[in-house]
This record gives C-alpha cells, structure tokens and sequence, in this order.
C-alpha cells in the first residue's frame, strides 16, 4: 500500500509537470508570437510581414454568410496557382478581424502537396470579417476578399 501510494504520488506530480512543458511556446519551430497577437494589424505584421495585402482572385475563401455555431465555423481555403518545385504556395495564413487572437490558423505547404488547399473549422467569438493570405515560395502575398461571417447567439439564425 505504501508503495502504491508513493506510484500514485509520482503519477500525479509528473501529470501536474507535464503541461508546463507541452505549452506551443516551448515546441521548436512554433510561431507562437504571431498566434499570441491580440489585433489584426500585429498578428499580420508579426506572421507575414505587412499589414495589408492586395486581393488576388487566385484565393478563394469559402466560408457561411451566417454561422449559428461560433465554435465551429466551416471555411475552405483553395489557392489557384502552380505547386511547382520553383515557384509555388508556401503557406497560407487565416485571420478573423477581431477575435480575441486574430490569426486562426497557419498552413504549410511544398510542391509535393499538389495545390495550396484546406478545410477546418475556426472559433469566432462574434460576427467579424475573415480573410486568408497565401504567401509564394518567393515570398509574394495575396489575399482573398473579406468575407463576413455573421455568427447568430444561441443558433437562433437572428
């Protein structure tokens, strides 16, 4: 029993150590400033290097005009351009204007992937503008139109 008690002792300690060291801050590689950001402006600033980005019809954002569920907002990213080994997207950035953390998400990309192409689902805290930037290997920059999602209270669709 006594020996239980100190396994159980250790367990607990080690589980109450362990997400210290699993924060996205402390993983190589980790662009946690510019998820960190609390404004448009710095988190594009900090992610892309600019703050505006002229629209291109090659990014094409999809995503509800009206979203009853804030927690779960559908959107499709789909760049039209060359994945070539010399010239192709590198990544593509999702910003929702004013969220609490405006940069929603950061996708990388190589030639190998084929097309500069993503789903998820995002979190919008309230009716707000959502834009994606995709970034070449050469390190042009277009945007997608603004797009505004209205986000209902309650799914109530008003």
């Amino acid at each position: 029993m006594k020996q239980s008690l100190v396994v159980s002792a250790m367990v607990s300690a080690g589980g109450a150590l362990l997400p210290s060291l699993a924060r996205a801050a402390n993983v190589p590689g980790w662009p946690a400033k510019e998820f960190d950001a609390k404004v448009l402006d710095q988190a594009m600033q900090d992610s892309i290097g600019k703050t505006s980005v002229p629209v291109s019809p090659a990014v094409h954002l999809t995503a509800p005009t009206i979203a009853e569920n804030g927690a779960a907002v559908p959107v499709t990213v789909d760049v039209d351009h060359p994945m070539t080994a010399d010239n192709y997207i590198d990544a593509v950035f999702l910003y929702v204007d004013h969220n609490p953390t405006p940069l929603a998400s950061a996708f990388f990309f190589s030639p190998e992937n084929g097309r500069a192409y993503f789903q998820e689902r995002i979190k919008m805290a309230k009716t707000d503008m959502v834009r994606a930037v995709a970034r070449t290997n050469k390190g042009e920059l277009m945007s997608s139109k603004p797009q505004e999602v209205k986000v209902t209270i309650g799914g109530c669709g008003g």
